[in-house]
């Protein structure tokens, strides 16, 4: 009979010994290789800290930089077997700047082991450890109270940590947690029960871990996230993709999300041909009793308890790059099999290492926040709690592709629900033939001073001369009525960005050409207006004038009342300026007159036929 398997997280904060307990329990389970084994006793000679004996924490400290600092810096999974079943351990890095790295390994494993060292006692990184776990969906825990050997196995430290942590635990939602005294340098209460702790009724590590049940998520919801629409010939038409949740079956009744639409299920093709039924884990194709629009991204979901449908939710986003996410910022949002632009419309608070949560404006790495999420069209979720495939997601940033965050939905937001776009009669195309022009957005961004009123100005003046019909939206003018309540913090600049970006795709949609002139300081910010607008409705117009050359123009006096200290906040100075990466347009402002730069965007504007 084949062995079940085990999914293990192992976590904890630094030195607590999480890469000893593997090695050791690799070792006494025999589940090292004679020549890993030998390559360990060499290693340790010059990377051990264990004098003359095996440092079996190297057996998993992997990597070179992991073997000279003592420390754990990637994730490394190790595989290894009992007699009664098969297991798979992710053993994670303590430091809290590899706390991303820790909630990679959590994301698809079944239990956690959080070590705690007995002298130490709990420690924010342990509560941190813990509140992850708790949040990527981990219902069963071993407390693992570790260096028992450095405190003579006196019992009053183990249950001062047990104690402590039942209290604090109350705020998570584990189902089952288990407390064990070990050391794991010297195996006590690992492999076999110790002697040494006969204070402790209960079994050894390995033990516990037989003897576990392997909690499964409850829902048997029928999901699968459409990953491939196939059409070999021109007779068939089926949608591929892996069951992430639950089973189907021939003629089940199943709702396509995001449209609504009601199928039944004409038949199921799996790997070896065609099958009466599926069920979670499995790769299928299904084919319908009807002719439906689906995509990739879309999804079949069971009738009964389908899947969500929406443009909002909420969310605990992970943090994992060092620039801070910031509200209103444009991101690409991955889910399974689909993917959208996501703007964190609102950055509710951030967890501290108490799990309390407080008022924050960003998130920086490592940082764990709870977020309102929009994206830029209805797709497919479930809850993380109900379904955790379903449920998590990955946000990218646009300009570096970087993945810079992992999140998990709480719930669907459907304020909106009653709210719909009134259709008129009269529309941009119309209005924009009658005004016998292409309406866009001229967007001018550089520090201040560099010349981009002046210019904007003078490109507003000879669009007039040609009868085109325009508006021209400067910053400083635009503070004075509907900005005026903002200030100068980061947040108040991307509020100010985003009313402005608003402004400028009404006009558009008037039919006008609108010149916007603003210091507009971030690019994610620049980037939201341009995603507002229709393809090439947007033109970015980089005035590039050097710092040195703005701040000896300094028309309002302000570079030298930034310098002073007397302004706070200012851009190029104490707040930074992102320039832009591919701009329509590139004005040099050191060496070139406005006059010059004017009839460099109305050739533009020509030679681009939008004038």
């Amino acid at each position: 009979m084949s062995k079940d398997l085990l999914k293990i997280l192992t976590c904890g904060s630094v030195d607590d010994g999480k890469s000893t307990l593997l090695g050791r329990i690799l070792f006494d389970s025999k589940n090292v290789f004679s020549d890993q084994l030998h390559a360990t006793e060499n290693e340790s000679k010059k990377y051990g800290t264990q004098g003359k004996n095996t440092d079996l924490a190297l057996l998993v400290d992997g990597l070179q930089a992991e073997r000279e600092q003592g420390i754990t810096i990637d994730v490394a999974y190790r595989y290894f077997k009992s007699k009664k079943r098969k297991f798979i351990v992710a053993d994670c890095p303590g430091h809290e700047q590899y706390t991303r790295n820790m909630a990679t390994g959590a994301s698809n494993s079944d239990l956690a082991i959080i070590l705690v060292d007995a002298k130490k006692g709990l420690l924010d990184q342990t509560k941190r450890h813990s509140f992850i776990v708790s949040l990527l969906g981990i219902k069963q825990v071993i407390i693992a109270v570790n260096k028992m050997d450095k405190v003579k196995f006196n019992k009053k430290y183990f249950s001062k940590i047990k104690e402590d942590y039942l209290i604090f635990s109350k705020k998570l939602k584990f189902k089952k947690i288990n407390f064990i005294p070990i050391s794991a340098l010297r195996g006590d209460n690992i492999y076999i029960k110790s002697k040494k702790i006969s204070w402790y009724k209960g079994g050894s590590l390995m033990n516990i871990l037989d003897n576990t049940d392997i909690l499964n998520e409850n829902s048997n919801d029928f999901r699968l996230p459409v990953q491939w629409v196939n059409r070999p010939k021109s007779n068939f038409r089926g949608y591929s993709g892996l069951i992430s949740s639950g089973r189907v079956n021939k003629g089940m009744e199943v709702l396509i999300s995001p449209s609504d639409k009601i199928a039944k299920i004409k038949k199921i093709l799996g790997p070896s041909g065609y099958i009466n039924e599926a069920k979670k884990g499995q790769s299928v194709t299904v084919l319908l009793n009807k002719e439906i629009d689906i995509s990739r991204g879309d999804c079949i979901s069971s009738k009964i308890n389908p899947i969500t449908a929406s443009d909002q939710f909420t969310a605990n986003i992970i943090w994992m790059d060092k620039s801070p996410l910031i509200s209103n910022h444009l991101y690409t949002i991955k889910f399974t099999a689909s993917s959208a632009t996501a703007q964190i419309t609102k950055l509710n608070y951030k967890f501290g290492s108490n799990l309390n949560s407080r008022g924050a404006k960003k998130l920086d790495l490592n940082d764990i926040g709870y977020c309102n999420i929009l994206i830029s069209k209805k797709i497919t979720f479930d809850s993380y709690s109900k379904h955790s495939k379903t449920g998590s997601f990955i946000l990218i940033d646009k300009i570096t592709n970087h993945t810079v965050g992992a999140g998990v939905v709480d719930f669907a937001i459907k304020g909106k629900g009653n709210i719909f776009w009134q259709t008129t009669k009269i529309n941009k195309n119309i209005r924009s033939s009658n005004n016998s022009q292409k309406p866009c957005v001229i967007w001018f961004t550089g520090l201040s001073g560099s010349g981009k009123s002046t210019v904007s100005d003078l490109v507003e003046n000879k669009l007039q001369e040609m009868g085109k019909k325009t508006y021209l939206l400067d910053g400083n003018n635009v503070r004075h009525g509907l900005n005026k309540d903002l200030g100068f913090t980061d947040k108040d600049r991307i509020e100010n960005i985003r009313r402005v970006s608003e402004v400028s795709k009404l006009m558009v949609d008037a039919g006008l050409i609108v010149l916007v002139s603003f210091i507009s300081p971030f690019r994610s910010d620049r980037d939201i207006a341009r995603a507002m607008l229709d393809k090439n409705e947007f033109i970015e117009v980089f005035v590039d004038t050097s710092l040195k050359v703005c701040e000896k123009r300094d028309p309002k006096g302000l570079y030298k009342k930034a310098r002073t200290g007397k302004l706070k906040n200012f851009t190029g100075i104490s707040s930074k300026y992102e320039k832009p990466i591919n701009p329509e347009i590139i004005l040099k402002g050191d060496s070139q007159k406005p006059e010059m730069l004017s009839n460099q965007i109305i050739r533009f504007l020509k030679e681009n036929d939008k004038i």
